[in-house]
């Protein structure tokens, strides 16, 4: 295990990555249960710039980032992380987490289907020297180590982390195309986000 990942004694960080398009109450429960459950001093939402693996985003950092804080205005336990959005270019997790102080043990959030793809990421082998993966079951995915992570992590002498979750099946896709057609959201995203996307008509036609 890299000594770079874990410092006796240091505050312990969750990271939780994603579009955030729109931040929705799945994405803050999850947040909130791995806060609890891993006892961190805080998590860090880290919006992404334009990530890699998907296809450009339909609607501004701007306007992802103003949803997000108005999302967790009242969690302090959850903070925004801006340095994707800042970043040029395509985000990498590589990148962020060698930017990150080194004063602090990180530990990776994840769904399961990210896991599934997990060794398609860049430098994948060196996230794991910056961060503990935990691993979130969400719906409709099964999860399974990939082998080549399996033979890594016993390399390293590491182990992910699976943390118990009472899920939520909502997905911004599912969102997005609600909205486009009209049809309400208030059950699925903060009251106060919701607002936000009228007022800006956002997600209103069948491209978003």
């Amino acid at each position: 295990m890299s000594e770079c990942k874990l410092s006796a004694g240091a505050r312990k960080i969750g990271l939780f990555g994603g579009s955030f398009n729109p931040i929705h109450n799945a994405h803050l429960r999850l947040a909130l249960s791995a806060w609890q459950f891993l006892d961190l001093a805080q998590v860090q939402l880290l919006p992404a710039g334009q990530p890699w693996q998907k296809k450009p985003l339909q609607v501004s950092a701007e306007n992802r980032l103003a949803m997000l804080r108005l999302a967790i205005q009242d969690m302090p336990q959850l903070r925004i992380n801006t340095m994707e959005i800042e970043r040029d270019g395509p985000t990498y997790t590589i990148d962020t987490l060698k930017s990150l102080p080194p004063d602090a043990n990180y530990y990776w959030l994840m769904g399961s289907d990210q896991l599934n793809n997990f060794c398609t990421w860049n430098a994948w082998q060196e996230i794991l020297d910056y961060v503990q993966l935990v691993v979130v079951q969400r719906p409709g995915y099964q999860a399974q180590v990939p082998p080549e992570l399996e033979d890594e992590l016993r390399h390293k002498n590491d182990h992910l982390i699976m943390m118990p979750f009472d899920e939520l099946d909502i997905s911004s896709s599912e969102i997005r195309q609600k909205l486009s057609y009209k049809q309400d959201v208030s059950t699925l995203v903060p009251a106060a986000v919701l607002d936000y996307i009228k007022a800006r008509g956002l997600y209103q036609s069948h491209e978003s």
